[in-house]
């Protein structure tokens, strides 16, 4: 038997199993609360894993952290759970103690109304088995300041009298707020951010706060990006961690920038969106290194709720959908979605047959838009009965640009 439950004391515990799971080259951590019970460690909320037999026993088996957040799906504000900090201490592994805190986890969600779970995964083996998939991929390009050239020499005919950077602060965060409604309108399962969201994880970092300057033109912020200088002298890359236009001149802009720093880094990482078209916009496209990675994974919590609370385009259908979901019961079965006037009622229903069969991963996927049904289907991992139904389902959930960049 266990016993799932917050963590209010045995924080040092929780630092100590992060800390092994995450920086074991750091050795055995010194627990500081005056350092690890700031405003930004104090976020979200620390679960644990308990056994209940064991009473000459009472650390956590394992441990993790829900952050309690929104994001914007299909053009609507959905409670999500980040859940971060997943540990366990090698003396207690290969004993399904994660499954049941991530059963638990969903559960706790379910009793929240949260719609949605996204996490930073390990190995996305690892929690693919359990029902989460890639959201997004994110594109890392680098190159030397000098090939950001372009950009500034683009930037020269804008006319500096109408442009401005300025560095910003904590305090300053609301002058951003809406270039990154642009962003929110963008990109599917972007994070809606309150104020200790922006103060905390977007203007304060783990070891170091980052740098976040605001590109302005005719007194409006068009565009922001956040960063670091990381390295030594003769060595050193700016690395931008965010960075968010309003349009196609807002991004030479902040290129521009990047390249000004030609005096003082060596190189420039950015880490932005696929769509973002860096490579198709420079002179040089040959200089500049290009990586894509898979970004964080997503995981409906509840098939029936989720589907209900969804908008839809203005059309009717009425589908069977069979859900495949080893992890919960409540998803683990058959679901009639009938969708009318761009709302949507799914509830579970008895049935022998089904129009489309799917794990909850890829049904996960296709809700968020993160993969067309089309491409789910050719790639082995939805089944239907006729064409009729892949169609319907596309017209549903149209794919659309995905992407969540916030770490947690």
């Amino acid at each position: 038997m266990v016993d799932y439950r917050p963590i209010p004391d045995e924080r040092d515990v929780f630092h100590e199993y992060r800390s092994y799971a995450f920086r074991p080259e750091s050795g055995v951590p010194a627990y500081d609360p005056d350092e690890h019970e700031g405003p930004r460690g104090s976020l979200g909320s620390r679960r644990g894993l308990y056994a209940t037999e064991a009473a000459d026993d009472a650390n956590p088996r394992c441990v993790c952290r829900h952050y309690w957040l929104e994001s914007r799906v299909r053009g609507d504000t959905h409670r999500t759970a980040g859940l971060a900090s997943v540990a366990t201490p090698p003396e207690y592994r290969r004993r399904g103690h994660v499954r049941q805190l991530l059963a638990h986890s969903l559960a706790e969600y379910r009793d929240h109304d949260v719609r949605f779970s996204v996490l930073w995964p390990f190995r996305y083996r690892f929690y693919r088995q359990y029902g989460w998939d890639t959201t997004n991929r994110v594109v890392t390009h680098e190159c030397e300041p000098a090939a950001l050239s372009f950009a500034t020499e683009a930037m020269d005919t804008v006319g500096a009298d109408r442009t401005a950077f300025r560095r910003l602060e904590a305090d300053d965060y609301d002058r951003i707020e809406a270039a990154y409604e642009t962003h929110l309108e963008r990109y599917g399962l972007a994070l809606e951010r309150d104020e200790t969201w922006w103060r905390h994880r977007v203007f304060a970092g783990g070891d170091r706060d980052p740098f976040v300057y605001a590109y302005e033109r005719d007194g409006r912020v068009e565009g922001y990006l956040v960063y670091t200088i990381d390295g030594e002298m003769g060595d050193r890359t700016l690395s931008v961690s965010e960075l968010v236009v309003t349009d196609h001149d807002a991004l030479l802009a902040l290129l521009s920038f990047c390249h000004d720093h030609d005096s003082q880094v060596q190189r420039v990482r950015l880490r932005v969106p696929e769509d973002v078209p860096v490579r198709e916009i420079a002179r040089d496209p040959d200089e500049i290194d290009t990586e894509v990675t898979d970004g964080p994974m997503v995981r409906i919590v509840d098939v029936g709720e989720t589907l209900s609370h969804l908008s839809y385009p203005d059309r009717e259908a009425n589908l069977t959908i069979a859900v495949e979901d080893s992890l919960t019961d409540w998803n683990d079965g058959t679901f009639r979605l009938e969708v009318a006037d761009g709302r949507g009622e799914c509830n579970p229903v008895t049935a022998d047959e089904s129009d489309i069969r799917l794990g909850i991963g890829a049904l996960s996927q296709l809700v968020v838009g993160a993969q067309s049904a089309t491409d789910l289907e050719r790639t082995g991992r939805l089944e239907a009965t006729d064409s009729t139904a892949v169609e319907a389902l596309s017209t549903l959930f149209p794919e659309v640009e995905t992407y969540h960049g916030d770490r947690y």
